[in-house]
């Protein structure tokens, strides 16, 4: 199963009642929720891996020491290209967020972000599909931004990076 559609059956969430495993509603609901070869609301892959700590120096220190993952303040950059278009770059953002932040929901422990090539279609897709999706957006100079909640209550952020402006 290719990853955006093994991606598609995880963000469709059942109705509390029904069980998971087995359901034709949300076999079919997954189905409605997959994008098409070549259509527009794919996921590309992970934007970024989000975590809490209660110690958040101390356990920067040891990824960094034991992981060589070294996050300064802005997360650490792992950068990647898209397998189909090599010439495509992105990064995935990794970070330890301090145990108290109220950018993911309360209880939920880490948060992953992905990115997409094109939020409007990814959002009318789900929402069609009866996905819960946080009405909150956000635009910044490094691309558009919107959330959404598995069948578990678990926040996921989408990101939609901004495409650079060819220069002259």
């Amino acid at each position: 199963m290719p990853v955006v559609s093994a991606l598609a059956v995880l963000l469709v969430p059942v109705c509390r009642g029904q069980q998971q495993a087995g359901s034709a509603a949300g076999a079919a609901a997954a189905k409605d929720a997959t994008a098409a070869p070549g259509e527009r609301g794919r996921i590309l892959g992970i934007g970024g891996i989000f975590f809490k700590s209660a110690n958040r120096q101390q356990t920067r220190e040891w990824y960094s020491r034991n992981l060589g993952l070294t996050d300064k303040g802005g997360g650490a950059m792992l950068p990647w290209r898209e397998k189909d278009n090599p010439d495509k770059e992105h990064v995935t953002v990794w970070t330890v967020f301090p145990d108290t932040t109220k950018y993911f929901e309360a209880g939920q422990p880490f948060m992953v972000n992905y990115i997409v090539d094109d939020l409007d279609a990814l959002l009318e897709r789900l929402q069609k599909a009866g996905v819960r999706i946080d009405p909150k957006r956000q635009d910044e100079e490094y691309g558009r931004f919107a959330w959404i909640y598995d069948p578990d209550g678990n926040k996921v952020e989408l990101w939609q990076p901004l495409t650079p402006k060819k220069k002259p």
